[in-house]
């Protein structure tokens, strides 16, 4: 799209000045139109130009130099990230083996915006090249509580954000040591600090001595009672957050016998991800009673329960093993399996027909919850390391329609690499075929603009409404106004961790944040009712609101935002979700906002 972009150039001197404007927009070092004006003295003028965003772009970076007759020069960069209304995503993603060749039919999904995506071949001697759908999700995702921060530091396997996260870490531990998935929450959850433990310890980050010593002690005194914290919900889930507490204090010392005194010993009633816990706790502790048949026993039971079918995988008992609450879902048990077989050395035959059984479980290239994400990267590269050992050599030849062959050269290109067309006009069929020796992996991508043309509702309801707070005429919106939007939602089932999210036009910026040119009286009227949102977020694209827990019923809220530029913008869909119920969510499209100069 078209935007226009101006910068406004004083004369602080006591002198007349011949200006001359020179700038430059990056990445693509367009040069803009220059421009030279006389400039009296304390006087300024505004420079102002329309550019057509890039394709594919995600950040304008603007330099501008002003230089005068006198000598004087003065520069600057400004930097402005550019999200799309309707951005290219990967709606579909499927992985295979070429032995030698995969066909498939291809066909552009209606609705699709012409000219924008298209399909990616992704080719890799090793099944890693199925995370590439896994890591741009993650890296496109947008929410921000200390689990999902981690998650998407793990996944991009991302060290400086991981030294962020860790050097922010004191700001989130509660007195007990506890991890809080917001610094304003008032308790830390005893299942969010075992997946922290956790996750770090398996992708091989450390945590500060102090720090860790603070979360392990709060764990242990959960497992031990000194410690409570009470479930969300009215369930008897007490023993599997603490098997997933002692699982994760299991990475750094054995456990006692004493630990297990407050759980029953139950594992065959247990969901698949205490099973799993449990398994790993025994293989970690040799000095606990009557280890090796306790060891079977846990074998035993995850294997009746799986159901392996072709390529696909799931659990017997999937229709349980769905606590969302706990952050668990069936995606997330199956990446876990992989690694924890990984790690005792059971079942390794098993384990090529398990792993691909788990990559096949994605929709739309990503497992379900983020926690499943970052456990799915690290279970993946992990069987890549220790079964991945032939080398491919060769040429792997594509077929699309009537586009040209053409061909992926192993011998050039020895660790893989990537090719992509556009959308055929038509149904095709797509071909790929594999001469030479090993057995490479492909992963196949389609990737669309695909607008929101009516509302989703899937647990959830919404009615958005803007109301005019100051406004200079009743017949539209002029740059300057202030409106307030407010959100009617209704949610079909009690749930935790809510997220809301809405989008505000480029420029305009939400009051009530309390920094400079905010107005507590243009937001006072803010109205909220039902739950109250336990972290807000007031972004430059969007508003969100976080809840730890929404119960069934309507709820409302409402935020102000003063609309700063003139132009006319599209607005991405409203959205609702539950962040470790995927299925729950409702998705609302936005009319374009007009403002007036």
């Amino acid at each position: 799209d078209q935007v226009e972009a101006g910068f406004t150039v004083r004369n602080a001197s006591e002198l007349d000045l011949n200006v001359e404007v020179t700038a430059r927009l990056h990445p693509e070092a367009v040069p803009l139109p220059s421009r030279q004006f006389s400039l009296p003295a304390g006087q300024s003028r505004l420079w102002s130009w329309k550019i057509d965003v890039p394709e594919g772009v995600d950040l304008l970076r603007y330099e501008v130099r002003a230089a005068s007759d006198t000598g004087e020069v003065d520069a600057l960069q400004i930097d402005q990230r550019v999200v799309s209304a309707v951005p290219v995503r990967t709606v579909q993603a499927t992985l295979a083996q070429m032995a030698p060749a995969v066909s498939l039919p291809i066909q552009q999904p209606r609705g699709a915006l012409a000219g924008r995506g298209g399909l990616q071949l992704d080719f890799s001697p090793t099944l890693l090249v199925g995370l590439d759908s896994v890591r741009e999700y993650m890296d496109q995702y947008p929410y921000t509580c200390l689990e999902q921060v981690v998650s998407k530091a793990v996944a991009l396997n991302d060290q400086p954000r991981w030294n962020r996260i860790v050097a922010a870490l004191p700001a989130f531990l509660d007195d007990d040591g506890l991890a809080k998935y917001f610094p304003s929450c008032r308790w830390g959850s005893d299942s969010l600090t075992a997946y922290l433990l956790s996750i770090s310890h398996q992708r091989g980050w450390t945590i500060p001595a102090p720090i860790l010593e603070q979360m392990s002690n709060g764990l242990e005194g959960f497992v031990a009672g000194r410690v409570v914290r009470y479930s969300r919900l009215a369930t008897t889930d007490l023993a599997l957050r603490k098997l997933a507490a002692l699982e994760a204090l299991s990475r750094q010392r054995e456990i006692e016998p004493r630990q297990l005194q407050s759980i029953a010993l139950q594992p065959n009633l247990w969901p698949t991800s205490g099973v799993i816990d449990w398994l790993l706790v025994l293989h970690r502790s040799p000095q606990l009673p009557q280890r090796e048949a306790r060891l079977q026993e846990a074998e035993q039971i995850l294997r009746a329960r799986l159901n392996l079918q072709g390529t696909t995988m799931g659990f017997s008992t999937e229709n349980r093993d769905r606590l969302w609450w706990l952050m668990v879902s069936p995606d997330l048990n199956a990446v876990r399996l992989v690694l924890a077989l990984l790690e005792t050395g059971r079942g390794s035959a098993d384990l090529p027909r398990l792993i691909t059984g788990a990559l096949g479980r994605r929709r739309r290239g990503h497992w379900d919850v983020t926690t499943a994400n970052s456990w799915g990267v690290l279970a993946a590269e992990a069987f890549a390391a220790r079964f991945e050992q032939e080398s491919v050599s060769g040429v792997s030849e594509v077929r699309l329609a009537a586009q040209p062959a053409r061909s992926f050269d192993w011998n050039q290109e020895t660790l893989g690499g990537s090719l992509e067309f556009p959308w055929p006009s038509d149904e095709a069929d797509l071909e790929v075929r594999h001469l030479g020796s090993g057995a490479p992996w492909l992963a196949l991508r389609s990737r669309v603009a695909l607008p929101l043309t009516e509302e989703l509702f899937s647990g959830y309801r919404i009615r958005r409404t803007v109301i005019p707070v100051e406004r200079a005429t009743q017949e539209g919106w002029t740059q300057g106004d202030v409106a307030r939007v407010r959100l009617e939602l209704e949610a079909q089932a009690d749930m935790t961790w809510v997220v809301v999210q809405d989008p505000i036009p480029a420029g305009a910026n939400i009051l009530g944040s309390g920094l400079g040119r905010d107005s507590s009286q243009l937001s006072a009227g803010e109205r909220t009712e039902g739950p109250r949102p336990i972290f807000e977020e007031r972004s430059f694209e969007a508003f969100r609101a976080y809840y730890e827990f929404v119960p069934k019923g309507t709820w409302t809220v409402q935020y102000t935002v003063r609309l700063n530029n003139a132009g006319r913008f599209k607005l991405p869909p409203t959205r609702v979700e539950a962040l470790y119920h995927p299925e729950a969510f409702g998705e609302a499209p936005n009319p374009d906002w007009t403002v007036a100069p």
